[in-house]
């Protein structure tokens, strides 16, 4: 049961879970004295440990795994054990060890008549020998495995065969059959979402992301620019569409799937939104700092598509910041986020796994880069500076040609992976002038999101007329909740915040012990704008449990989930969560997925979010400042930035002021 939980977890990309499950079933099978279960679960373990990079003991759990079938005389236990160590030896780039390895796998399912075994033995083989550049034996395994696949009806080893395949044609230059190849994997790939729940597609989105971004590459390779930004939107955010498209149809059971947008819908909705959206693109690939790989972007691919339908194509070397600061993006990224805080930079990691997105993790005190009071004006910013020079050097000088001059017009940034913890509006460029100060910002995670985000603005208007203000739920410091490290420290400068919000909306804040689960929930479903100023904080390993703080009661212990937000139907038009990190979550192929996904599943089209720490002392005013402005003009997208540039005036660093962002709709 636990190891059949393993499987599942691994399966869906939840390694550390996966990891848990299997050391539980291994201790048990051990106390029991159960050598072939040991065995297999040993192969499993080896699986979970490649996928989280940890190649040393992947290769102690496949010998010891090996080892013990070899002493039980279990042949296709031996044959899964030489995959695993094949595969382990690829990663490792001991290429003809690993050749070795598969060659005996073969021998083995194919004297065993294992179809399923020797074509995934043959498969294994022909990416090894790939990597040895003999692509003549390499194309012969990979078509004898191709053909087993299509017998036996495996259509995941069928599409896996077919991008290896174009792998070959693309190292040659013959970028037509890679093509060719590549969207057939794709065609496979996408039959098989249907019936799928949304965190099976999500791991299916993470696993085929390779495919999208290997056929993006080889398009451009023939220029053919704009049928690329139909292939970087076609790859994300596929499972968030399907999913919003179920939750706001009039007939949900009759949404199954969702077409990926084409040119003209692209330009229709750049158009609709009236705005510049910047698409980017991470092309990832594998690369060594010191005695460490990564699997990481290394080319950038840049989109901008106008208002009046045009669009553009950029590039960006990604090897210069490798070159300059030994780090790749998502670590350049995650240490700038830490502000110069040694806790922070103590305490950060990036998790490598051997598919989907490089993680950010953050160990020790949950608060560890929360500010109490201003930074002193005579405190060094010489280094953060330079990270947010540097990030606009890399994301916004090679478009910026193309931005509107305009800063009230709206720029929409359609991020990659890493790219979701960027702080744009805090980006400078080389005069030290921040983003912010030249345009209108917001973020989504899909360029097809903002259709859907619009529409149900429309649908949540004609509950709330525009200009007849519906309900307005304000909440301020709770009575904090507690964790298992202590009972998170209370929020007066929040409840201040609060009470100054509730004073715009002649409305009475709902504080302290008043601020339960039951009541808030409640009132956040008859509610036209929501404000949330509490903790909160992301779960990368369950995004599901990602959270915000209100007041425990009863049996409640105070903490609303992502996954509890998701199962609401709200009919809000703005929620605005005034606390820490609730931008944040697990980033996979399909976006992030925490409290932001959350909440635009429940249906609402427009979302103020945090992407660190942030400090309540300039909060207060930012939050006061953006109400003042959305009150006036309507426009939450200038709302923002209005409120950004008077906060930057009292709190020049960009720690204070330029944690939020907008997802969705501006108006």
């Amino acid at each position: 049961m636990l190891s059949g939980l393993g499987n599942l977890y691994h399966d869906l990309g939840q390694y550390s879970q996966a990891q848990e499950y299997y050391q539980e079933s291994l201790m048990i099978v051990r106390d029991l004295d159960n050598k072939p279960g040991e065995g297999d679960i040993l192969i499993g373990l080896g699986n979970v440990y490649v996928s989280l990079g940890d190649y040393p003991q992947a290769e102690q759990s496949y010998e010891q795994s090996l080892q013990i079938k070899r002493e039980l005389g279990d042949r296709p236990g031996q044959g899964n054990a030489l995959v695993g160590l094949g595969i382990l030896y690829s990663y490792l780039e001991d290429y003809a060890k690993a050749r070795e390895y598969l060659e005996e796998s073969l021998t083995i399912k194919q004297s065993l008549g294992d179809q399923v075994g020797e074509a995934n033995s043959l498969h294994n083989l022909g990416v090894v020998v790939v990597l040895l550049k003999d692509y003549p034996n390499a194309e012969q395994f990979l078509r004898k495995a191709l053909v087993i696949y299509q017998n036996i009806g495996d259509k995941v080893g069928e599409a896996s065969v077919l991008h290896n395949l174009s792998n070959i044609y693309q190292i040659q230059g013959d970028y037509n059959q890679a093509e060719e190849f590549l969207w057939a994997a794709i065609a496979i790939n996408e039959q098989l979402r249907p019936g799928l729940t949304d965190p099976q597609k999500i791991s299916l989105v993470d696993q085929q992301a390779v495919t999208y971004e290997m056929l993006q590459s080889v398009l451009l390779a023939q220029n053919k620019i704009e049928p690329a930004l139909e292939v970087s939107e076609r790859g994300r955010a596929r499972a968030f569409v399907e999913l919003l498209a179920q939750r706001f149809a009039e007939t949900p059971e009759s949404i199954v799937t969702v077409a990926p947008p084409n040119l003209a819908q692209i330009r229709k909705i750049a158009a609709e939104q009236n705005a510049t959206i910047v698409q980017y693109s991470q092309i990832r690939q594998g690369f060594t700092v010191g005695d460490k790989k990564y699997l990481e972007g290394s080319e950038l691919y840049i989109w901008v598509i106008e208002p009046t339908g045009k669009i553009s194509f950029r590039l960006t070397n990604l090897d210069s910041l490798l070159a300059q600061e030994k780090a790749g993006l998502v670590q350049f990224i995650a240490n700038t986020l830490c502000f110069e805080n040694y806790s922070c930079l103590r305490n950060i990691r990036v998790r490598q796994s051997r598919r989907g997105s490089p993680e950010v993790i953050r160990e020790g005190d949950l608060e560890a880069n929360q500010r109490t009071e201003p930074k002193s004006p005579n405190s060094a910013e010489g280094t953060v500076s330079g990270q947010f020079r540097k990030l606009h050097e890399i994301l916004i000088e090679p478009i910026a040609d193309l931005l509107p001059s305009n800063p009230n017009e709206r720029v929409i940034f359609v991020p990659h992976d890493s790219l979701f913890l960027v702080p744009f509006p805090a980006l400078q460029d080389a005069s030290g002038k921040y983003l912010i100060e030249k345009h209108t910002i917001l973020t989504s995670p899909s360029i097809q999101v903002l259709e859907f985000t619009r529409d149900r603005l429309s649908q949540v208007r004609m509950t709330h007329p525009l200009g007849k203000t519906g309900e307005v739920l304000v909440v301020g410091n709770p009575i904090m909740p507690v964790l298992e490290s202590g009972q998170l420290r209370p929020l007066p400068g929040s409840e201040q915040e609060a009470q100054n919000i509730g004073k715009l909306w002649n409305v009475s804040p709902v504080i302290g012990e008043a601020a339960t689960k039951s009541r808030v929930v409640q009132q956040m479903q008859s509610s036209q704008i929501i404000h949330l100023a509490t903790h909160g904080s992301f779960d990368s390993n369950v995004p599901l449990e990602s959270w915000v703080a209100l007041t425990p009661s009863g049996t409640d212990n105070g903490f609303l989930t992502a996954g509890e937000i998701f199962g609401l139907n709200l009919n809000a038009e703005l929620v605005v969560l005034s606390a820490c990190n609730t931008g944040r979550g697990k980033i996979t192929g399909d976006g992030v997925v925490g409290l932001s996904r959350s909440f635009i599943s429940a249906g609402v089209p427009s979302l103020l979010v945090s992407l660190w720490e942030v400090p309540d002392y300039a909060t207060a005013l930012l939050m006061q400042e953006f109400y003042q402005v959305f009150q006036e003009n309507g426009d939450k997208a200038q709302a923002l930035r209005q409120a950004m540039l008077t906060t930057m005036q009292q709190y020049p660093d960009p720690f204070e002021w330029a944690a939020f962002t907008l997802m969705g709709e501006a108006e």
